[in-house]
């Protein structure tokens, strides 16, 4: 049997809509307030309990739709590990593989995303579309012209998150890229 494609999977921007305007809970969605490990690390000297949580919208039913989608999921966002422990199970999704950054946040020197080149070297010529909030054309243009498989980008809007019709479009181009149904 043939490898699914992998979704390399943002988390704050697609599954948490974190610039909703107004700033108040998007419908469908739920409000947890987290202090995951990386969250408490930018706040060193400050007792945990003093760090005021990390609010986040998530919704419940993007758990189920992304299960149902024919692709191998994959965690790529700085949550890294954290994501397993702290939106996994809100979303009823089991443990998933991550991308560990050697380095995040750091400027690139031809404007590129600073998960680009990580995620193309990371998907080893496997299938894929990236799923994220930050992506740009170049990005698009560059993993087209340096990854040797099928590959796409998807933007999603921060202050809307993932929608219905998204998983639509992640189904559609499995099936006109690779030929698989789901």
């Amino acid at each position: 049997m043939t490898a699914l494609p992998l979704l390399l999977l943002d988390v704050d921007g697609p599954l948490n809509p974190y610039a909703a305007v107004p700033q108040e809970q998007p419908p469908g969605y739920r409000t947890h307030h987290l202090r995951p490990e990386f969250w408490l690390t930018r706040f060193p000297g400050r007792a945990d309990e003093a760090v005021e949580p990390l609010r986040l919208w998530l919704n419940p039913e993007h758990g189920p739709e992304l299960l149902g989608l024919p692709f191998e999921l994959v965690w790529a966002t700085t949550w890294q590990e954290d994501a397993n422990t702290w939106i996994a199970p809100l979303l009823g999704l089991p443990e998933l593989p991550y991308v560990r950054w050697p380095r995040m946040h750091q400027d690139e020197p031809d404007g590129l995303h600073w998960k680009t080149r990580v995620l193309v070297d990371w998907a080893a010529g496997r299938p894929f579309v990236w799923v994220d909030d930050e992506l740009g054309p170049q990005d698009t243009e560059w993993i087209a012209e340096n990854h040797p498989g099928p590959a796409a980008t998807f933007r999603i809007d921060p202050r809307i998150g993932l929608r219905t019709e998204d998983f639509a479009t992640l189904r559609a181009w499995a099936q006109a890229e690779l030929g698989i149904e789901g």
